[in-house]
């Protein structure tokens, strides 16, 4: 199974920034922000915003508007209204019963201490073996639903970290769409999400890398277009973790706008001039505008950015 994405579309684009509820904005937020927007922006196109709210015990109370805030505060402005994932719900159930009815979902009993010993896939979850692909084992009933992932090989060009392939059947393993809590996971969700808003590139942070070719699996078999995708470096702390809430990196939404997008920019390979910041946040946009380039942007999957760590 293929897909090889060429170069970027000559028609303008469709991008969008998708944050989880979880916290704050932080640097590394802040740089998943502005690399899509910018992407979308230079080339005359569109910047969608969705909450990424589908794992509701995740979502911490008043992070959203907190983000939305805090975008609105640093310049950024989206095309539409903003899309709630959780409202969603019943677009991801129509997907999921179009794969059901297809044959392409399976019940599966299986609790994670039972898994505790499966291989690890690339990002670091654990491979499913397989124990439920051909039916629940005696007296047992199904907690979650999976895919029934198809062999092949997934190909696709990033337009950062360049050609990557995976066999999702061999390193993954048939993932869950329905949980056992009963919410959908992120994969189909983000799958439907992009296709309905008509998203034609996904520029997001590395630490995504690992579930695009899942993506594209579910995107072949749902019968919908596969976007270009881009992967930014991920910013980390002096100790080599990925900023995020667990290792209590900093909210950007009381630092000086123009400044943050300045380092922001310099962080991806952009080399915005000395005092740029001084001039305030509008003449920092119009230079980012007329000077973004997805080209050099680092194709390393991480850095440190020990001053917002």
């Amino acid at each position: 199974m293929r897909n090889d994405v060429a170069d970027a579309p000559t028609v303008p684009p469709v991008g969008r920034f998708a944050p989880s509820p979880s916290g704050p904005l932080h640097f590394g937020s802040m740089v998943a922000a502005l690399g899509s927007c910018l992407s979308a922006r230079s080339r005359q196109g569109r910047w969608l915003l969705r909450i990424e709210d589908v794992d509701l015990p995740r979502s911490v109370p008043g992070a959203a508007d907190g983000i939305l805030r805090t975008l609105e505060a640093f310049g950024f402005a989206w095309d539409g209204e903003v899309v709630w994932q959780s409202r969603r719900t019943a677009a991801y159930r129509e997907a999921f019963a179009r794969l059901k009815a297809d044959g392409q979902l399976f019940g599966c009993a299986c609790t994670r201490k039972e898994m505790a010993d499966s291989g690890l896939a690339r990002d670091g979850t654990r491979r499913y073996p397989g124990t439920c692909r051909a039916g629940l084992p005696a007296g047992r009933e199904a907690r979650a639903w999976r895919l029934r992932v198809p062999p092949g090989r997934i190909v696709f060009l990033d337009g950062i970290q360049g050609r990557i392939e995976e066999d999702v059947s061999a390193d993954v393993g048939d993932f869950v769409l329905l949980r056992a809590d009963g919410l959908f996971a992120y994969q189909l969700a983000v799958v439907v999400d992009d296709a309905e808003a008509g998203v034609t590139e996904v520029v997001r942070g590395a630490d995504l890398l690992d579930s695009t070719a899942r993506q594209i699996v579910l995107q072949h078999l749902l019968a919908l277009p596969t976007p270009s995708y881009a992967h930014l470096p991920v910013a980390i702390n002096g100790a080599g973790e990925k900023l995020s809430k667990q290792t209590l990196a900093r909210s950007v939404a009381g630092a000086p706008p123009a400044r943050v997008l300045v380092d922001a920019l310099a962080f991806l390979g952009q080399s915005p001039p000395p005092g740029l910041a001084d001039g305030g946040l509008s003449d920092v946009w119009q230079w980012a505008l007329r000077n973004w380039s997805l080209a050099r942007v680092p194709s390393c999957r991480a850095a440190p950015c020990p001053a917002y760590a």
